[in-house]
């Protein structure tokens, strides 16, 4: 009969196995745990997460699962707790890559990676194509529906301030639910910029006194020119007229004094008919500028190209030219060549054959 002692020491050899096979379990269990929290997911096509403010991770991660992006849901949240890990789930909207495993996944969310939606205005847009933009986007969270454009400003801490022109056209990237308010700002922001560089470098003896003068001037620009390289061409011909007491005469303008009475054409009646904005009839800039300018068309409004021209017209040539000329008597030999040009597009148009098919 085996004594005490021997008894004793087979339970401790038991115990030191029964340790060590806990041990590799554990540590068996561990490595598969870390596995599940490494390894691809299941997703095979990119999907998208929404994540509100607060949100648990145990509830993000269960979303996860049910959508088919990650496997093991509960596995990952022990794998997490075993290493005292704390991920903090930041809000937003997420793109899932395709196979993106677990520890992908969170680094997402830890990092804040959320996706980028995008607003283009385009250069020459005016204010209220902006605002119209920004109401019709599906990301944007919306703040300033029904306020008028006074009312707008002084939601963005500039009241009394005109919005046309102030606004920097350009595509905006920004997390979704980010506010107009807040899009609006960081336009205005980098209008205030662009210009103050541009009026910082002005040349020496321009007709205008103040920046607000040069965003006026250079809204015309950007509307007059379908070449870029005209743009300083452009801007020199209106500097010359200032210069020389003439009217500007710019259609934009008289299309933008017109609103919504504009019917896609001006009539000799619209250049007769006398509104604020109406250079043929005043003198001068208009009183505000007529629509969003780039950086190309501010900084030509600064730095003018030297010419003696004092007129241009579009040449018809299908390239967006125009024919600059110093004197009256050329400039009306160009408008003579543009119409002609333009009329026999027009018959070209009409006589145009239709392919017939049997």
């Amino acid at each position: 009969m085996p004594s005490a002692r021997s008894r004793l020491r087979v339970l401790a050899g038991a115990a030191v196995v029964l340790l060590a096979l806990l041990a590799l379990a554990a540590a068996a269990g561990y490595f598969w745990l870390q596995k599940q929290f490494e390894a691809p997911g299941p997703g095979t096509v990119a999907s998208r997460i929404q994540i509100e403010p607060r949100a648990s991770l145990r509830s993000v991660l269960g979303r996860l699962e049910a959508s088919g992006a990650v496997r093991n849901a509960r596995a990952v949240e022990i794998y997490l707790r075993l290493r005292r890990r704390e991920p903090r789930v930041q809000a937003g909207t997420y793109e899932i890559p395709p196979q993106a495993g677990p520890g992908e996944i969170i680094a997402l969310f830890e990092q804040g990676k959320v996706v980028l939606e995008q607003l283009t205005v385009v250069e020459g847009s005016t204010f209220g194509e902006f605002l119209q933009a920004l109401d019709q986007h599906p990301y944007v969270l919306h703040t300033l529906r029904g306020k008028s454009p006074p009312e707008i400003m002084a939601a963005l801490g500039h009241p009394g301030v005109r919005p046309e022109g102030e606004f920097f056209p350009d595509t905006y990237r920004f997390a979704a639910n980010t506010s107009d308010a807040a899009i609006l700002a960081l336009a205005y922001d980098s209008m205030q910029r662009v210009l103050a560089a541009a009026w910082a470098q002005r040349s020496a003896e321009l007709p205008l006194s103040t920046p607000y003068q040069a965003l006026i001037l250079a809204s015309m620009v950007e509307k007059e020119a379908a070449l870029k390289s005209e743009r300083p061409r452009i801007a020199g011909v209106f500097v010359n007229r200032l210069r020389k007491g003439m009217r500007l005469q710019s259609d934009p303008t008289v299309i933008y004094g017109l609103g919504e009475k504009y019917d896609g054409s001006i009539h000799t009646r619209d250049l007769l008919k006398d509104t604020p904005y109406n250079t043929y009839t005043r003198a001068g800039l208009p009183p505000t500028p007529v629509a969003l300018p780039g950086r190309e068309s501010v900084l030509a409004a600064v730095r003018p190209e030297p010419t003696e021209a004092l007129y241009f017209v579009a040449t018809g040539l299908g390239d967006g030219a125009h024919h600059f000329s110093g004197s009256l008597q050329e400039h009306n030999s160009a408008v003579k060549a543009y119409l002609a040009r333009l009329r026999t597009q027009e018959r070209a148009a009409v006589h145009k054959p239709v392919a017939v098919h049997p």
